[in-house]
């Protein structure tokens, strides 16, 4: 956690002292919401991982690169393109694996990226509609604020040397490494547990959605890692052990547990409008998702089509990779 923390000031100074350089580039990028939704989305394809992505987005927040709304909308999109990962991850599994099947392969991935989107589409359809009034409140929340809870002021200094004596560049390689590293060794730490034992006590039964939903928060927001806590049910899942309509809620929580780690980060840079701005993320999430578990027959019945869509042949599901490319392009480019 200690390196995880340094490596998000390391990457906050880095970020604002090429303020300059960067402004350049994201003004002719980064003009609407829907762009920052687009970078959001990709960044996660670039990086894999959407958690390093909703970092450097608050660190340019930070720095005064993008505005309330735009964060709002790269968190957005990098949970967007953290849950297309999956899928592609699924289908390189396919193809080097004669044995398996495409449905094997894409199983879980799928239902994690449909149940994801189901979510996060209406949470930036919900954003566009409520950021052009709740922007400017968010944008001047606690302005000029340098500590939360006290963790920036003792990293701060340390993170200034190592810019100054390194140069932001190279210290923005460091931090993008850092934050990585701190990643894998936690997810290191976590193949460690005994999940076996996990799996028997709390997660074989499965059957009260709101309880599934609960498990899926908690064991994401304990964790921070969702390939933790989704690998902890690939097992039951695959051999038949939970059904669909019981892990679909395990899913939903872990989406919002996800956004732990980013809230983390928010408060670990010190600013107010960044934490505040996530916490908006993950209330309308939550309303969403309450939503979603409340008419929750109706809701398999959609998540279940679409994946019998997507996964009635190898055409189809080739187009479905596809538009995971084409669509957040499009909303980068702009037509």
């Amino acid at each position: 956690m200690g390196l995880f923390l340094v490596s998000v000031r390391l990457l906050a100074a880095s970020t604002a002292a090429l303020a300059p350089v960067v402004r350049a580039g994201f003004e002719g990028v980064v003009v609407t919401d829907l762009d920052a939704l687009g970078i959001g989305w990709l960044g996660a394809y670039l990086l894999a991982n959407g958690s390093v992505v909703a970092a450097v987005s608050l660190s340019l927040f930070d720095a005064a690169l993008v505005d309330a709304g735009q964060l709002f909308m790269l968190v957005v999109g990098s949970r967007l393109g953290a849950a297309a990962v999956v899928v592609l991850v699924g289908a390189a599994d396919y193809t080097h694996d004669p044995e398996s099947t495409l449905r094997e392969s894409t199983r879980l991935g799928l239902l994690t990226f449909v149940v994801s989107h189901s979510i996060y589409l209406p949470v930036a359809l919900v954003g566009l509609v409520v950021l052009p009034w709740l922007t400017p409140y968010l944008s001047t929340t606690a302005a000029g604020a340098t500590s939360v809870g006290g963790v920036p002021d003792v990293v701060a200094p340390l993170t200034d040397r190592v810019v100054g004596a390194v140069g932001p560049t190279v210290g923005l390689l460091v931090a993008f490494g850092g934050l990585l590293v701190s990643l894998w060794l936690f997810d290191r730490l976590l193949d460690d547990l005994d999940t076996d034992r996990l799996r028997e006590r709390y997660l074989s039964r499965l059957e009260n959605r709101w309880l599934s939903f609960g498990l899926g928060v908690v064991v994401t927001g304990l964790t921070t890692s969702v390939a933790f806590s989704l690998g902890v049910v690939v097992p039951l899942y695959n051999r038949g052990h939970v059904q669909r309509e019981e892990v679909v809620p395990y899913v939903l929580g872990a989406n919002v547990g996800t956004l732990v780690d980013t809230l983390v980060v928010a408060v670990a840079l010190g600013t107010p409008a960044g934490v505040s701005t996530v916490l908006v993320v993950l209330v309308v999430g939550l309303v969403v998702t309450a939503l979603a578990l409340a008419a929750y027959a109706p809701y398999c019945e959609v998540v279940d089509g679409v994946q019998r869509r997507v996964l009635a042949s190898p055409a189809s599901f080739v187009a479905f990779l596809g538009s995971l490319l084409v669509a957040p392009a499009v909303l980068v480019v702009g037509w």
